[in-house]
């Protein structure tokens, strides 16, 4: 669950918004909740103050699922040095986003370049995709191009068991350790019994 949007709201400040508030006092209760449900807190569009007063209280990994990084790209919403750590000290993953704003580009090597930065900062375990693709942002390529994103992290020297981490693995683990663990069994989950 996403703290806040576009804009500051009772929950936190936002990267767009005015003020830039970090979290109120309901924010802060917010955040307690949402660990005590097991519900992933995202800290997509969170203002520097709300990153960091998110950071100091949760006890359990956040994500930024769609995001970009100062190192590579300077922006409003882009982690820093700093930012980056914590969410790494706290377990979590970092979603690289294929839009200009997060990458300062669209084409997939200004990607591949923002996942190294991210990988060679903190460990290629705590970095993902953030395509946003269902957002308001544009994009050079649909799902169709990820090819073209495992390709240009292949050039960037990534090797296949770290793309695959890039590519989905560690989002699939982070879930797998957040989310209440349930009978039931996912697709990509079958039983060995199952297996034929």
């Amino acid at each position: 669950m996403g703290l806040t949007h576009f804009n500051d709201n009772e929950v936190a400040g936002s990267a767009h918004g005015i003020a830039k508030t970090g979290l109120s006092d309901f924010g802060r209760r917010v955040v307690s909740r949402l660990e005590a449900l097991s519900v992933v807190i995202d800290l997509a569009h969170a203002s520097p103050r709300a990153i960091e007063d998110t950071l100091d209280l949760a006890t359990r990994p956040v994500v930024v699922s769609h995001t970009g990084v100062v190192g590579t790209c300077p922006g409003p919403r882009n982690l820093t040095d700093g930012q980056i750590r914590g969410i790494a000290e706290g377990g979590g993953v970092i979603g690289i986003g294929f839009f200009e704003a997060a990458i300062c580009d669209v084409e997939p090597q200004s990607f591949a370049r923002a996942v190294r930065y991210v990988a060679d900062l903190v460990g290629v375990e705590h970095v993902g995709l953030g395509s946003d693709f269902d957002g308001s942002v544009h994009t050079k390529f649909d799902v169709t191009g990820l090819p073209h994103m495992t390709a240009s992290l292949l050039s960037a020297g990534f090797i296949d068991e770290e793309v695959e981490q890039i590519m989905g693995g560690n989002v699939l683990r982070l879930l797998g350790e957040l989310l209440p663990q349930s009978e039931l069994t996912l697709p990509f989950n079958v039983p060995e019994k199952e297996k034929s």
